[in-house]
């Protein structure tokens, strides 16, 4: 299961958070409808997990 708050496409500024992939229409009525199904779209942002593996 993916989380936005890991997730490399999501970013914050002075009036929130948000998700900065850019979605058409359809596709972000479909991301809002369904909130419990996993991203597609979903991209680890974790930078430091290869250096963890390498060690």
């Amino acid at each position: 299961m993916s989380s936005c708050d890991t997730c490399a496409y999501y970013d914050e500024d002075e009036y929130g958070d948000f998700c900065t992939l850019e979605l058409d229409e359809d596709e972000y009525i479909r991301f809002l409808e369904d909130r419990s199904a996993v991203c597609p779209y979903y991209k680890d942002g974790d930078e430091y997990k290869m250096v963890r593996k390498q060690n």
